[in-house]
């Protein structure tokens, strides 16, 4: 290849005008340049492509693997996510149940502390009851008393005389009597 280069350039540089024949190369050069691809393929077949598939399948691989690990991230994820929401919708659902139950527990205090009020209520009355009931009945043991009084004296300036005990007690009673009958 040397002796083509400077043949073509000439010893002094300059180009020699040689006929057209001479640009295809000797047949023994080809073979040559032949054997010496033959030799770089093999030595790029045997050695270079395995160690670059080699590669390139390890880059595959943690490309895949990659993958996989995103994938599984993702699936991981959208469960916590689907777990999550779950126990929002438990909470939710928990917090609507304490909440029915404190109103139904303030209603059935709000009922008790009404009834407790009404039997209150009820027994103030009753004892009010009573109270004047039994004033009532002192009152009238004690107008008992004064109108018998009043009806004996009555009845003996009305008479002029004094009554024995047992008509006046029968005098007093028969009195009352028409007085409670007619109030009552």
């Amino acid at each position: 290849m040397i002796a083509a280069i400077t043949a073509f350039l000439g010893a002094e540089g300059e180009a020699v005008s040689e006929p057209i024949d001479d640009l295809t190369p000797p047949p023994a050069e080809l073979l040559i340049g032949l054997l010496a691809f033959g030799v770089f393929f093999f030595f790029v077949w045997k050695w270079v492509l395995p160690k670059a598939n080699q590669v390139l399948e390890e880059r595959r691989e943690q490309i895949q693997g990659n993958l996989e690990r995103a994938d599984a991230t993702r699936g991981e994820a959208d469960q916590l996510l689907s777990d999550y929401r779950a126990q929002l919708a438990g909470a939710r659902g928990e917090s609507d149940r304490i909440i029915e139950e404190a109103r139904k527990t303030a209603e059935q205090l709000r009922k008790d502390i009404q009834a407790k009020a009404e039997q209150e209520s009820a027994a103030t009355v009753a004892r009010a009851q009573e109270e004047i009931r039994a004033e009532r009945d002192r009152v009238f043991a004690e107008l008992r008393g004064q109108v018998g009084d009043l009806a004996v004296d009555l009845a003996g300036r009305v008479v002029g005389e004094a009554l024995d005990k047992g008509a006046h007690e029968r005098l007093i009673e028969d009195y009352i009597d028409q007085v409670a009958g007619g109030k009552d």
